[in-house]
């Protein structure tokens, strides 16, 4: 009997008809089979929110200007964000790493700067591979924190939907008009100059999809870097991965092609209002668990996701099974 059938005949022995959880079942199983045991445990819970600036932001492509990026930044540390809230409800521990905000470091943050704020990937590409190497390293220490048994992929950075866009477009060949979004709410004109100036960028650097650290390189922010190293290091524990919304899945993306094994560990949250994310999702075959038109970031739908899944571990633990309940099973 495989892993997966040993989760799902205690699923099969609780005391309700077989499937009748529904997807909580197939959150159980997989969490399971990510965390490679038939005893499900989910006690310790993290989100890391990486925060970076993003040198593309001075093309105009934001509603805001890139100072929110520091301003959020102080407000995560502070407790007053949407994350926040979401993490003291499901018990999750808020972890805020600065790894390339264009300020100094804020007290109470990790700070793991690799510059302040990547280049204009309109002019030049974003950072040397040296950089994208280091945003990977981030990554993949904060995954060395725990241990834990689940993490979330958080992010704050003005300008990097436009990043993400530029991701999506390397590795799945869509045109920007298909995958630039609104972002923080850019009017007609400005989704326009964001369509132009992704699809100007991809001609002038030319990213190589079998080259994911490449795509990092020349259109992506160290905060995408970052989340795709969680994701690496996170799925090497053995820890299962809660990936929020449109720029997480960037980060999923590049964790992807260099590791296809990482997929395993990873629970798409939700369906991004952002056009760009349905082709991500597209491309990881990937089936979000919710779909609330969000589009803030920050690992707010990843929040979300770990009460799901810890949801699904409560019941397959705590459900009483037909024979202990003395309930006649069909």
């Amino acid at each position: 009997m495989t892993l997966a059938e040993q989760i799902q005949h205690r699923l099969d022995s609780l005391t309700k008809p077989r499937g009748s959880l529904g997807r909580l079942e197939e959150l159980a199983v997989r969490y399971g089979v990510a965390r490679g045991t038939a005893e499900l445990k989910l006690e310790c819970k993290a989100m890391f929110v990486f925060c970076a600036d993003h040198g593309v932001a001075a093309e105009g492509v934001s509603a805001f200007p890139s100072e929110v990026t520091r301003q959020m930044v102080r407000n995560f540390v502070s407790g007053g964000a949407a994350i926040n809230v979401l993490c003291r409800q499901y018990g999750i521990e808020a972890f805020i790493v600065d790894v390339g905000v264009n300020a100094e470091p804020e007290p109470g943050v990790i700070a793991r700067q690799i510059a302040r704020g990547t280049r204009n990937f309109l002019q030049e590409p974003a950072m040397s591979r040296e950089q994208a190497q280091q945003a990977l390293d981030v990554g993949l220490e904060t995954a060395a924190r725990g241990p834990f048994d689940v993490v979330g992929t958080g992010e704050m950075g003005i300008g990097n939907t436009t990043a993400a866009a530029a991701i999506v477009a390397a590795f799945t060949g869509r045109d920007p008009a298909e995958v630039v979004g609104r972002g923080t709410g850019v009017d007609d004109a400005g989704w326009q100059r964001k369509v132009s100036v992704v699809r100007t960028a991809l001609e002038r650097r030319r990213p190589d999809p079998t080259d994911p650290l490449g795509v990092l390189a020349a259109v992506g922010g160290f905060e995408i870097g970052a989340i795709a190293g969680l994701i690496l290091g996170a799925a090497g524990a053995r820890v299962a991965v809660a990936v929020d919304g449109f720029i997480a899945t960037a980060g999923a993306l590049v964790a992807a092609a260099l590791d296809p094994r990482a997929k395993d560990a990873m629970f798409f949250a939700h369906r991004s209002a952002e056009p760009g994310h349905g082709a991500a999702l597209q491309a990881l075959a990937a089936r979000p668990l919710l779909d609330l038109e969000m589009r803030l970031g920050e690992g707010t739908g990843a929040a979300l996701a770990i009460g799901l899944i810890e949801s699904a571990v409560r019941l397959y633990n705590e459900m009483a099974t037909f024979d202990s309940a003395g309930v006649t099973s069909v």
